[in-house]
Parts: structure tokens; C-alpha cells; sequence
């Protein structure tokens, strides 16, 4: 019972800082979006190297890459898993830069539908009826959002679709959280560092030539990266999934309460209408996984 309160409290907490890293954004409003990714993707990689070191996993994260080049299905698939999350990561960065976070909060809303979604087509999950009617309900909440915006919500789709996807090819891979987010940002850090060379040369870079104050919010962008990502680890692997699943709806709850009362952006009656569609959908879907586990338990304790 002490492991998993303390697995609850851990996770509650990456989702806390996960819910409050769009005021860690907005304070970079004026640097590029693309120049916040490329901190946010070398310093995460320098962060997170430094981290596997202190914990003396060095040998194993050196292992981990072997095995992985021996495996080339496992090493590409761990390549377009870094691209996904590193566009996951520029599309959230500039939806809070340019006043989107109510989108971004319907993102990570309908990631979990997605995710089933994937795991019906790719995984030949199946799909019970409880989800079916989840997946109505949220289908129409995001159908009154695309005709009242008169657009399709683009931002929250590529949000939801990017991170489900980056969610699917993880499934895929058994490598440790820390280890593995290294070896992701090990990927695309080269990348990132040839295009930072790019913008030096074009005029657009401010790190270095602003002040000391940026200079050090662009350095901890790798931290805010690293820091929730271990914390969730670490709770993760303490509580059972269900429980992350219902925890997980803190940081999107958190961001539309920011963009909405903090950062004043329009929430009208008709966006409160596709919301309630949302919301009742993940009630559905999340009361049918808690049932959906206590019947596993029950029938395994019935073996036992």
C-alpha cells in the first residue's frame, strides 16, 4: 500500500509540472519556437546523459544502443519514435506561444481515445461497447468544435495523434524510461544542432546574444523535459495502469484552466458543449478500465 501512495504522489507530480510548463513557455514568448525545440531537445539529452551517469547505468545505456543496432527494427523504430515526440513537442510549444492552449488541453484529452484507437487497428485490440460509445461521444464533441471553429482543430488533432503514435511504437521497444529518452534525444540532437548552426548564420538565434535570464530558461528546458518524464517512471511502475489513466486528465485540466482564466482565451458556450461530449466520453472510457481491471483481478485471484 506504501509503494503505490508513493507511485500515486510521483506521478501526481509529473502531471502537475506537465499541467503548469505552459507558464515555463510562455516566459520564452519571444525566442522562436523552433530555437525553444532545439534547447528544449540538446539540453534534454545532456540532462538525462548526465542523470543515467549519476546513477552509474553508463555501461547499460551503452549496452542498450548495442542491442539496439543489432536489432534495426528496434533501432528505426526508436529513430521515428524521437521524431514523433520532437514534433509532438514543437506543435505544443508553439500552440502555448501563440495562444492555443485550449486546444492544447482538447489534445491531450483525446490522446487516450486515440491510443485505443491504434491499439484496434495495429494491435488488433478489441474495442468494447463502453469505448464505441466513448468514441462517439468524443467524435461529436470535436465535430461541434471543427463547425464552430468554421476549421478543423488541427493543433489538438496533431497533438493527440503525434503523441498516440510516439505511445504505439514505444509499446514496441522494451528499453528503460530514462535510457530510452537519452537514446531519443541521442537521435535528434545532431539534427537539432545542425539546424541551431543554420539559424546562427541566418540571425535568428537568441541564445547567447540576449541576456543572462534566457540563457538560463532555454538551459532548464531540458530539465522541465526530463524531470516529469522520470517522475512518471518512477510511478508508473508502483500503480496499476488504470489509476495513470485516470491521473493523467490533471495536465490537460490544468492547461485549459490556465488558458482560459489565467491567459484569457475565448471559451464560449459552444466549446463548453464539445467539452462536456469530451469529458463524458473519458468518464466512460475511464470507468470501463477500472472495470475492466477489477474483473482481471478478480478472475486471477479465482485461479490463485
Amino acid at each position: 500500500m506504501h509503494t503505490e501512495k508513493d507511485g500515486v504522489l510521483w506521478a501526481i507530480g509529473a502531471y502537475v509540472i506537465w499541467g503548469l510548463l505552459p507558464i515555463y513557455w510562455k516566459s520564452l514568448a519571444y525566442v522562436s519556437s523552433g530555437e525553444i525545440l532545439i534547447s528544449r531537445i540538446a539540453w534534454a539529452f545532456i540532462s538525462t546523459l548526465l542523470l543515467v551517469l549519476l546513477m552509474k547505468n553508463g555501461r547499460q545505456l551503452l549496452i542498450d544502443i548495442k542491442m539496439l543496432w543489432k536489432s534495426q527494427r528496434d533501432f528505426w523504430l526508436l529513430f521515428i519514435a524521437s521524431v514523433l515526440v520532437s514534433s509532438n513537442w514543437f506543435i505544443y510549444i508553439w500552440a502555448v506561444n501563440n495562444d492555443h492552449l485550449v486546444q492544447t488541453s482538447l489534445g491531450y484529452y483525446i490522446n487516450p481515445l486515440v491510443s485505443v484507437l491504434l491499439g484496434v487497428f495495429f494491435l488488433k485490440e478489441k474495442l468494447s461497447k463502453a469505448l464505441k460509445g466513448a468514441f462517439l461521444l468524443a467524435t461529436t464533441g470535436v465535430m461541434i468544435l471543427t463547425v464552430s471553429y468554421g476549421e478543423f482543430p488541427w493543433v489538438a488533432f496533431s497533438l493527440a495523434v503525434t503523441f498516440a503514435i510516439y505511445g504505439l511504437v514505444k509499446k514496441q521497444i522494451q528499453l528503460d524510461a530514462l535510457r530510452g529518452l537519452t537514446i531519443e534525444t541521442l537521435f535528434i540532437t545532431p539534427l537539432a544542432i545542425g539546424y541551431y548552426v543554420y539559424m546562427y548564420y541566418q540571425g535568428n538565434v537568441v541564445f547567447l546574444h540576449n541576456d543572462l535570464k534566457t540563457d538560463l530558461l532555454l538551459v532548464f528546458t531540458g530539465i522541465a523535459t526530463a524531470l516529469p518524464l522520470v517522475m512518471f517512471a518512477k510511478g508508473a511502475q508502483k500503480i496499476p495502469l488504470y489509476m495513470i489513466g485516470f491521473l493523467q486528465y490533471i495536465a490537460p485540466t490544468m492547461m485549459l484552466f490556465l488558458g482560459v482564466i489565467i491567459y484569457g482565451e475565448t471559451f464560449e458556450i459552444i466549446d463548453l458543449i464539445s467539452f462536456i461530449f469530451i469529458w463524458s466520453a473519458l468518464v466512460v472510457f475511464t470507468v470501463s478500465k477500472i472495470i475492466q481491471t477489477r474483473k482481471i483481478k478478480r478472475s486471477l485471484s479465482i485461479v490463485d
